[in-house]
């Protein structure tokens, strides 16, 4: 058997540890049966990104007419489109190998792993073990459980990030951000596409974009809420799905079916309780405030635990590991305070801190601070129709506790108050801030003083200086 200081699990996040963690000259290995890069790389956000980016495009065409602008048309060649940002992200992948292949304490394994005994690992033909072992194996889409869709060439977001055959006509199962995102992927390019969410749309929201996002996204493409998938068919290679919707049922038709209901964690294959991790009922790895598995020098992190399913979530995770446990810097919990997030659909949604809805629940005393993106001097530029900042302020201490955007390039304006709110900031370190003008950053200027406002109205004794309406 083969011993090593350090064993990870997953190339994605598990980058954080496996990397600087051999060039500290400990002796590691990299246990990934897939590509190099993890899902984030080959299959997840960077793709997606470049994808919708080419749709972002088309739309922007598409709607140049409300500027003036009448375009001449344009060709899509959907082909050309998918081979370039496949081929993009394989050289990414690969061009991760030779580094691997050069550092004398890596060794990389490209099987499937699972435990035979405590801190034991059967890769391949070969077992291995390690006193620590990081667990960073991810998530896969999950599949519901549709009667007839077993069987069927159904697509993942795997298969649809790498579809290079344009279809006329897709339904889409799922309200979701990559149900979102990726919906308005195909529709944007013209793909006759047809939603059926169960329920709303990004549930994770606060409710109050979560409405607007509904509102804005179902104006634009087919939404069928309220719509539950009872029978799937494949036939003449058409999907035919059943679902219930207004206690009717109803059927649809389309070349493609996509299936995006969300995500469930690798840790089925892992064959854990050989080495005592229980995984939860959902199959996620419960640890601790230090990541920690219930058993000793096993820790978990990224997607497979499940605390947040983003990349800068798990990078973040397996910063905090490579700090405390490969550097070995005094032990503290670890802190999420700022955990910020978006959803890259059309509106682009964005938000960090408490929803409303949670302020509502434990029954906080905030303020809101609401400002729409057309009451500002680059929102007229874009002739913004629709979106709006929110500020929840907490009303006593005036600290900042949420900010949540829907609308153009909220995935950046966010980044103003990621981190005031990571640092305790209050309302007044935003209202005190010099803005650019007419940037469209000054809306979270505005988006402030509504929140001073309120707190004006609801009697609070703020100084002279932030009175100034």
């Amino acid at each position: 058997m083969k011993k090593y200081d350090i064993i990870v699990i997953g190339s994605g996040a598990g980058a954080k540890i496996s990397t600087p963690a051999s060039k500290l000259g400990f002796k590691v290995a990299l246990i990934e049966k897939s590509k190099l890069g993890g899902t984030c790389l080959n299959r997840g956000c960077i793709p997606s990104k470049m994808l919708i980016h080419s749709a972002e495009v088309v739309q922007t065409i598409d709607t140049a007419h409300k500027y003036q602008i009448i375009s001449k048309g344009y060709e899509l060649n959907f082909k050309a489109l998918v081979d370039r940002v496949s081929q993009t992200i394989d050289e990414e992948s690969l061009s991760i190998q030779p580094g691997i292949e050069a550092n004398p304490n890596l060794d990389w394994y490209q099987d499937h792993a699972r435990f035979v005994d405590h801190k034991v690992l059967q890769v391949g033909e070969e077992q291995i073990t390690a006193e620590k072992i990081f667990i960073a194996a991810g998530a896969r889409p999950f599949i519901p459980d549709i009667p007839g869709l077993e069987g069927t060439p159904y697509l993942t977001s795997t298969e649809a990030l790498r579809l290079n055959q344009f279809p006329q006509s897709m339904i889409v199962i799922g309200g979701g951000y990559i149900a979102t995102e990726l919906a308005f992927y195909f529709a944007a390019l013209g793909v006759r596409m047809t939603m059926l969410v169960r329920n709303k749309m990004l549930t994770g929201e606060d409710f109050e974009i979560r409405e607007e996002f509904e509102k804005v996204f179902s104006s634009q493409f087919d939404v069928r809420f309220q719509a539950c998938p009872t029978q799937v068919e494949y036939k003449d290679q058409m999907f035919h799905v059943t679902y219930n919707q207004d206690e009717e049922q109803r059927t649809l038709e389309a070349e493609q079916l996509f299936i995006a209901t969300g995500v469930t964690p690798n840790s089925d294959g892992l064959d854990l309780e050989k080495t005592g991790v229980r995984p939860n009922a959902n199959g996620f790895i419960p640890v601790n405030e230090y990541l920690e598995t219930e058993v000793e020098g096993i820790w978990a992190f990224g997607d497979i635990v499940g605390n947040y399913l983003f990349r800068h979530s798990a990078n973040y995770e397996g910063e905090y590991l490579q700090e405390i446990v490969v550097h070995g810097e005094p032990k503290h919990p670890i802190d999420y305070i700022g955990m910020p997030h978006a959803v890259f659909s059309n509106p682009q949604v964005a938000g960090v801190g408490e929803r409303e809805d949670d302020l509502i629940a434990r029954g906080a005393e905030y303020v809101v601070g609401k400002h729409p993106f057309s009451a500002s001097a680059m929102g007229m530029a874009l002739l913004s129709e629709h979106g709006f900042l929110k500020l929840l302020i907490e009303k006593k201490t005036h600290k900042i506790l949420g900010c949540h955007i829907i609308g153009h390039e909220a995935s950046i304006l966010i980044h103003q108050v990621i981190p005031l709110l990571r640092k305790q900031g209050t309302l007044e370190d935003i209202l005190y801030m010099i803005h650019i003008h007419p940037a469209l950053s000054e809306l979270v200027r505005n988006v402030a003083r509504k929140a001073r406002n309120a707190l004006l109205e609801g009697g609070e004794d703020l100084p002279v200086k932030l009175r100034i309406k």
